[in-house]
């Protein structure tokens, strides 16, 4: 398991197996929030059944899959709405933690701005320059 902090409340992981449940209570964590669709990759453990892993474990689970390079607009308001809803600290995950990083910063931008979103999600080894300057041409 590969935890990656973005902020006290918010860290990403590659995929996650219901043999990491307890070590995700462990570290002290409320929640998980899967970003990855059922199936991408042979092998890939199923969002059932780690939500069943993290339910029995007393964590709250959402799903917002998505698929990687066809993000929409209702993608980010269903993430926007599970970060909100979610009880503190959220682990999010899908196959590198790069798509719930480019979530979070996509949702979160407006709010913090280019600068903290850079050093948040560089601390955490992901670089988002390429989607910061992305954000702030459109502004």
């Amino acid at each position: 398991m590969d935890l990656r902090p973005i902020t006290q409340d918010f860290t990403v992981s590659p995929q996650i197996s219901c043999a990491d449940v307890s070590k995700i209570v462990d570290a002290g964590f409320r929640s998980i929030l899967c970003n990855r669709p059922d199936g991408e990759d042979f092998g890939q453990t199923p969002y059932d059944e780690v939500a069943a892993c993290a339910r029995a474990n007393g964590l709250e689970v959402r799903f917002v899959p998505i698929v990687s390079g066809q993000m929409t607009e209702a993608d980010l308001i269903a993430f926007r709405a599970a970060l909100e809803e979610l009880p503190k600290p959220v682990l999010a995950y899908c196959r590198t933690g790069t798509r719930c990083t480019m979530l979070w910063s996509m949702t979160r931008f407006n709010e913090l701005g280019g600068d903290e979103i850079l050093r948040s999600t560089s601390s955490a080894g992901y670089d988002m320059s390429g989607l910061v300057a992305q954000l702030e041409r459109n502004q």
